[in-house]
């Protein structure tokens, strides 16, 4: 029976993470491929690390809850096995719900950049590339709103 929940458990882990959308700014999704964006030179003036939160679609709750209930109606028998399964499943729907978000939190830049016509600007994405004061960079903009720091 161990095995098969380190299994599920397993399986629902690979699950979330392949559902974690990208918010870095080097990853373009299939609607932005293709599609004009405006373009905006300009000098970072300050970076700020944060924290970008993480996912909470449901899947973790779902997945947790079910595990939970399964694990649950291990113990006991008969009353007892319902009440183990009930809060079971309690328990494990609280804990699939944090660790969907935990797995699919993601550090993140908040970039500050003064635009070369004197406008100050702030775009948050994944930390996946290295911004210091001072480096000149590309402000891209699709038709969607968003927006982008490149160097």
């Amino acid at each position: 029976m161990r095995t098969s929940l380190f299994i599920i458990f397993l399986i629902l882990a690979v699950f979330l993470s392949s559902c974690a959308s990208s918010r870095s700014g080097e990853v373009y999704s299939r609607d932005q491929a293709r599609q004009a964006q405006t373009v905006q030179l300009g000098i970072v003036e300050f970076v700020k690390n944060v924290q970008i939160e993480g996912t909470q679609s449901g899947v973790g709750t779902v997945a947790g809850g079910v595990a939970g209930g399964v694990a649950g109606s291990t113990i006991g028998h008969g009353a007892g096995s319902t009440l183990a399964s009930v809060g079971g499943a309690i328990v494990g729907a609280v804990a699939g719900n944090v660790g969907e978000e935990a797995v699919t939190r993601r550090d993140g830049l908040e970039i500050t950049v003064r635009l070369n016509n004197g406008n100050v600007i702030a775009v948050v994405q994944e930390a996946d590339v290295l911004f210091v004061a001072g480096d000149r960079v590309r402000v891209l903009t699709g038709a969607d709103g968003t927006t982008r720091i490149e160097k």
